[in-house]
C-alpha cells in the first residue's frame, strides 16, 4: 500500500494512493497512518477494510502532509554512504553516526522549505526514510525488519554552517522548520523488497545534484534499527533517516547552497518524488 496523510497543516485526514493513481480517504477505517495502525497486523487490516470499502475520492489537488503522523522521534544517520563520505573527505565510520532532527521540522513534502535567519550554508540531502511500525528494543539484525512499518523519501534539509561551526551538535543545524519533508508516500514493507537497491536522485532549478543509490550505503536498512535499537527504544512511527548519497552542496568545489525562490526535486525509485520552492523564513 501507498499510505499518505493530506490536507491543511495540522489537520491532515489519513488517505491512500489506488491502482489508478487516485488519492483515496480512509477516514473511516483509521484515525491516522500512525501508532497501533502501522504494525504488520494494523496494516493487514486496513489493507483487507480497504480492498472492499467504496472510499471516497479526493481532489488531486489537496495538500500532501507528511505520510506518517504522531512521529515521536526523528533519527538521523551521518556519512552512511562510502561515495558521500568520500566527497566530504571524512573517514568511513566503524559504527552508525547517530542524531536527531527536532520533529518540529517535519513538513509535507511539497511544502515550502523555509531558510532561516543568519542562514549562509543551507543544503540538501535526498534521504531513505524507514517507518518504524512495531516497538523495536535490543533487537537483533535479523529480527529488524520485522518491526519496520515502510519507507518514504526525505530531504534531510541542512544549514552547514548552523552544523559544523556554531559548536555542539549536528541537530542546530538540521532542526529549522519545514527542514524534514516527508513523503508523499509510505510504501508498506512488502512493496519495497529490497530496500538497498534503490535509485534516488536530487535536482535544484532543473540541475541533477545528486544520483545515487541506497546499495553505497555503509550500514544497511536491518543493521540501524537494530543498532538503533540498543540505544533507545523505536516505537511506532518513529523515523529514521539513513543517510545521503553523494552531490550534497557542501561536498561541492566550490561548494553551491540553496538560495530564496530556488526549487527542488527529489525522489527514490517506488517511493515517489518531493517538489518544493525555497523562501526566506
Amino acid at each position: 500500500m501507498k499510505l499518505m496523510r493530506v490536507g491543511d497543516p495540522g489537520h491532515e485526514r489519513p488517505a491512500m494512493l489506488d491502482a489508478e493513481g487516485r488519492l483515496r480517504d480512509l477516514s473511516s477505517l483509521v484515525p491516522d497512518i500512525a501508532g497501533p495502525v502501522l504494525s504488520d497486523a494494523g496494516l493487514a487490516d486496513l489493507a483487507a477494510r480497504a480492498k472492499g470499502a467504496d472510499l471516497p475520492v479526493i481532489d488531486p489537488a489537496t495538500r500532501i502532509g507528511a505520510c506518517v503522523g504522531a512521529v515521536g522521534k526523528f533519527v538521523c544517520v551521518g556519512l552512511n554512504f562510502s561515495d558521500h563520505a568520500a566527497e566530504t573527505g571524512a573517514p568511513i565510520p566503524s559504527e552508525p553516526i547517530l542524531f536527531m532532527k527536532a520533529t518540529s521540522a517535519i513538513c509535507g513534502p511539497n511544502d515550502t522549505v523555509l531558510i532561516p535567519r543568519g542562514s549562509t550554508k543551507a543544503d540538501w540531502e535526498v534521504e531513505l526514510g524507514v517507518v518504524i511500525g512495531t516497538e523495536a528494543r535490543y533487537i537483533s539484525e535479523a529480527e529488524a525488519m520485522d518491526h519496520v512499518a515502510g519507507y518514504c523519501v526525505i530531504n534531510d534539509v541542512s544549514e552547514r554552517a548552523f552544523q559544523m561551526e556554531r559548536e555542539g551538535q549536528w541537530v542546530k543545524g538540521k532542526s529549522a522548520d519545514t527542514f524534514g519533508p516527508i513523503g508523499p508516500w509510505l510504501v508498506t514493507r512488502d512493496e519495497i523488497p529490497d530496500p538497498q537497491a534503490l535509485a534516488m536522485w536530487l535536482e535544484v532549478d532543473g540541475h541533477r545534484w545528486q544520483d545515487g543509490s541506497t546499495a553505497t550505503m555503509i550500514f544497511g536498512v536491518a543493521h540501524l534499527v537494530s543498532y538503533i535499537s540498543q540505544f533507545m527504544s523505536l516505537q511506532p512511527g518513529d523515523v529514521i533517516s539513513t543517510g545521503t548519497p553523494p552531490g550534497v552542496g557542501l561536498g561541492q568545489k566550490p561548494p553551491v547552497y540553496l538560495k530564496p525562490g530556488q526549487t527542488m526535486r527529489l525522489g527514490i525509485e517506488g517511493l515517489g518524488e518531493q517538489t518544493q520552492m525555497t523562501a526566506q523564513a
